[in-house]
């Protein structure tokens, strides 16, 4: 990769649909930002309409023309996923950046009963990529972008628990959902190669990237110290979101981006320009990934005819 590759690298978008989930704050806002700002329209699929309106403004604002519309998705209810799908998605899609998340929140469950950060995280996309599949199959060019994390290390999955219902850390919870969409990456990029299509799926992460996600469950439960910690951590440390924001950027844009590859800030993988991300083995495993795509599809009730194995 080039060195120090930053949103001005990004190819011209016009022509292309991109819908990003979670487009309302932080990573995402940048990411949808980005993309408007290159010509390209952009979905904000966002939980709360309020937000997303707001951030439909701010992106009108800061990019002259920019074509951009807040629609609702709720990733924690596979009925609005389902809406989403046949009512507000768009006939052309050419890039699907799965980015909304939730991390180390206390013990909760979706609409549909899942625990909240694998639900979320990893079912929510998974669920959403399958329903919009045919459109990305169908357009020249298409990419999936799956938002993970470093923190995906903190644990891989435990196949025979994968809603935590045995025993429930957030931390673990939280670094399994990222596992998890790793290997749906590893998986999807696999049987995309073997169905022949050239339907890129690849993955990114942002580094410490200062948001509001790392202090969400702390305000939520007001534990005000450990807020405190998170956004001191934030000013000192992280880099900004807009540069959080690049290796998604990078692997929904940048050319040659490889399927299954993992995209992040580089070289430490903290901060920096977009490079090769180091990735847990246990990601890269076959059969776990099969056994989660199964386990997914069983769970969701969203299968994926066009890449049956």
């Amino acid at each position: 990769m080039s060195h120090g590759w930053n949103a001005n690298d990004i190819p011209d978008q016009r022509g292309r649909t991109a819908v990003v989930t979670g487009a309302n704050s932080g990573i995402g806002l940048h990411t949808a930002r980005e993309l408007a700002r290159h010509g390209a329209r952009v979905l904000l699929a966002c939980r709360d309409e309020t937000r997303g309106r707001e951030a439909e403004s701010r992106i009108r604002r800061a990019v002259t023309g920019a074509d951009v519309a807040f629609v609702p998705l709720d990733l924690a209810d596979l009925g609005s996923v389902r809406e989403f799908a046949g009512v507000h998605a768009p006939a052309r899609l050419d890039l699907l950046i799965n980015n909304a998340g939730v991390m180390a929140l206390p013990y909760g469950t979706t609409a549909d009963g899942f625990e909240r950060q694998f639900g979320i995280n990893h079912l929510g996309h998974f669920a959403l990529t399958g329903l919009l599949l045919p459109r990305l199959l169908d357009t020249p060019g298409a990419r999936v972008v799956t938002v993970s994390s470093g923190m995906h290390a903190l644990s891989d999955l435990d196949m025979g628990d994968l809603n935590s219902e045995r025993k429930y850390r957030r931390w673990i919870a939280y670094g399994r959902s990222k596992t998890a969409n790793l290997l749906f990456v590893h998986e999807l990029a696999r049987r995309l190669t073997k169905a022949g299509s050239r339907l890129v799926a690849a993955a990114a992460h942002p580094g410490y990237a200062a948001t509001n996600l790392q202090s969400a469950a702390a305000r939520m439960e007001s534990r005000r110290a450990v807020e405190r910690f998170f956004e001191l951590g934030n000013r000192v440390i992280a880099q900004p979101a807009s540069a959080g924001a690049l290796p998604t950027l990078y692997a929904a844009t940048a050319p040659g981006v490889r399927p299954g590859s993992f995209t992040g800030p580089g070289p430490l993988g903290w901060r920096g320009a977009p490079a090769p991300s180091w990735r847990a083995g246990w990601t890269r495993d076959d059969v776990t990934s099969e056994r989660l795509w199964v386990a997914s599809e069983q769970l969701t009730g969203v299968t994926y005819p066009d890449l049956a194995p």
